[in-house]
């Protein structure tokens, strides 16, 4: 679970959501999205708005519906749709991909689905994004829940070594690294401050957009050092986010 309490992920959901709404609201919405192959302005806005109102419908327990175009103005109405969905009853069991898990588990799944896709929607209108450190965080933390999953997987394979480790490392001080460590039955990570045969050092939401693979670790925000190779390795073959 989210070390944020949930009225730490509600905030940051609606501020997100706002922003993104703010950002796209007016964009061309034919743009390409680059970090999206394929994608443009109005599917990335259509993908957010649609996965906001399925989460709250799961919640609800209403039967799956076709939901009408979401433009800009509707990712605010989405996301509160979710946070109320969530407050009814956060610690009541619900369906998830992980298996049963607290409706909690969606509040924060759709605060960094909204946080990476406003990303998105930054990076290919040429827009501001800020991701406040500790949310930053938590979303680097749901990905490693998700490393957990994947290992089990056929694709867990090529993620399994022999002692390999990276450091992804926050550069506020306040925060702890996460460090990867490849065995043999798949990768395991912990929180440190040290160690790593290659270490990625940057601001937590620069570590979180090159763990979804939205920036490369050659952005000037960021610096590594070490086994390179390992590194580009690791990034080829984790689809996170």
């Amino acid at each position: 679970m989210s070390p944020l309490d949930n009225a730490r992920l509600a905030a940051g959901l609606r501020d997100h959501a706002a922003a993104f709404a703010a950002l796209v609201s007016g964009a061309d919405p034919d743009a390409p999205v680059p970090t999206c192959p394929g994608w443009t302005v109005r599917t990335l806005v259509e993908h957010v708005g649609h996965a906001h109102r399925w989460v709250a419908g799961l919640l609800e327990g209403r039967a799956e519906e076709e939901h009408p175009a979401v433009g800009a103005d509707g990712l605010e109405a989405g996301a509160e749709q979710v946070i109320e969905a969530v407050q009814a009853d956060p610690g009541r069991l619900v369906w998830t991909f992980f298996g049963d898990r607290p409706a909690a588990f969606w509040l924060r799944r759709m605060l960094h689905e909204t946080t990476v896709h406003h990303a998105d929607a930054a990076l290919a209108l040429g827009g501001p994004w800020e991701l406040a450190p500790d949310l930053a965080d938590d979303g680097i933390g749901e990905l490693m829940d998700l490393l957990d999953v994947l290992k089990t997987t056929e694709r867990g394979a090529d993620l399994r070594g022999d002692g390999e480790t990276l450091l992804f490392r926050p550069a506020e001080s306040d925060l702890d690294g996460w460090l990867i460590t490849r065995r043999p039955d798949g990768p395991v990570w912990e929180r440190t401050r040290g160690g790593g045969q290659v270490e990625v050092r940057g601001p937590a939401a620069h570590l979180l957009l090159v763990l979804t693979r939205r920036i490369g670790a050659d952005d000037p925000r960021i610096e590594v050092a070490g086994d390179r190779p390992l590194l580009d390795h690791w990034l080829a073959r984790t689809a996170f986010g």
